[in-house]
C-alpha cells in the first residue's frame, strides 16, 4: 500500500512501461528550465493585473519612490551574486544556455563552495526585488510561491545531470554543500580571475530586464494614481541609458 499519500506513491505507467516519481520529476524540471524565462514575463503580467486600485505606500509618492530603490538595490544584490558567478566561471559552465543542460566541468569554488546552485540564489533576490516593486501582497506571495515551485524542479533536473555525468566528485561536494541558503564557513576562493568581460557579455540582458520591469511597473502605477498615462522621469531615464549602453555593448 502506498503512504498517506494515497496513490501518489504509485509509479505512473506511461508508453507501455513504468515512470518513476524522480524521472517525472527530472522530466517536467528540464521542460522548466528550456523555458525558465517565461516565468518573470508571467510575474509582470499578474503583477499589472492587480494595478487596478494602486495607492502610493503612506499616501507618499516619496516614500514610493523609497520603497522602489530599496527594491532595486535587492534585485541588484541578486545581480552581484550574478555577476560574481560568471566572472570566475570557467568555460561551458554556468552558462545561458535555454535548451539543455550543459556543464563542462563541476565548479566547487568561488561562490559553488558555499551554495550548490548561487545562479538561481541570485535570481531569487533579482524575483523579490522586481515583485515587490509595487507593494502588494498577494501578487508577491503567488508570484514567490510559483518560483519556488518552479525552480525546485529545474534543481532536481539539474543536479539529477551532475550527479550522471560527475558521479562520484559531484555526490561528496553535494553532500558537503547546501542547496539554496548559503554556508559562508566553507568558503573556498575561486580557481579563476575574475573576468568583467564575461559579466558584460553574459550578464547584462539581466540587468537591462530589471530596468525595464520597473520603468514598466512604475510607469503603470503612477498612471494609476495620476488617472492619465505618464512615464516616470527617474526609471525613464534609467531604461534610456541602459538602452544606450546595452546598444554601444552590442556594436
Amino acid at each position: 500500500m502506498p503512504g498517506n499519500g494515497g496513490s501518489v506513491g504509485w509509479p505512473i505507467p506511461r508508453g507501455g512501461r513504468v515512470v518513476a516519481l524522480a524521472e517525472e520529476l527530472e522530466r517536467s524540471g528540464n521542460w522548466l528550465f528550456r523555458w525558465r524565462g517565461w516565468l518573470p514575463l508571467i510575474a509582470l503580467a499578474v503583477l499589472l493585473l492587480d494595478l487596478r486600485h494602486y495607492r502610493y505606500l503612506g499616501g507618499s509618492r516619496r516614500v514610493d519612490e523609497l520603497w522602489e530603490l530599496g527594491c532595486f538595490l535587492v534585485a541588484t544584490f541578486g545581480l552581484c551574486i550574478r555577476a560574481h558567478v560568471v566572472g570566475h566561471a570557467p568555460k561551458d559552465t554556468s552558462g545561458r544556455n535555454a535548451r539543455e543542460q550543459r556543464a563542462a566541468s563541476l565548479n566547487t569554488t568561488g561562490l559553488y563552495s558555499v551554495v550548490r546552485h548561487p545562479l538561481y540564489l541570485g535570481n531569487f533576490f533579482i524575483f523579490l526585488g522586481t515583485i515587490s516593486f509595487v507593494h502588494a501582497w498577494w501578487p508577491a506571495v503567488a508570484c514567490l510561491l510559483g518560483f519556488c515551485m518552479y525552480y525546485e524542479r529545474i534543481m532536481f533536473a539539474e543536479e539529477q545531470f551532475l550527479r550522471a555525468r560527475f558521479g562520484r566528485g559531484y555526490e561528496d561536494w553535494a553532500a558537503a554543500t547546501p542547496a539554496i541558503i548559503p554556508n559562508l564557513r566553507s568558503w573556498k576562493r575561486p580557481d579563476l580571475p575574475f573576468s568583467l568581460r564575461n559579466v558584460l557579455r553574459r550578464e547584462y540582458n539581466n540587468a537591462f530586464s530589471v530596468v525595464l520591469a520597473m520603468f514598466i511597473l512604475d510607469t503603470a502605477s503612477d498612471s494609476v494614481v495620476a488617472h492619465r498615462f505618464g512615464p516616470g522621469r527617474l526609471w525613464l531615464c534609467a531604461l534610456v541609458a541602459s538602452h544606450i549602453i546595452l546598444a554601444l555593448r552590442r556594436s
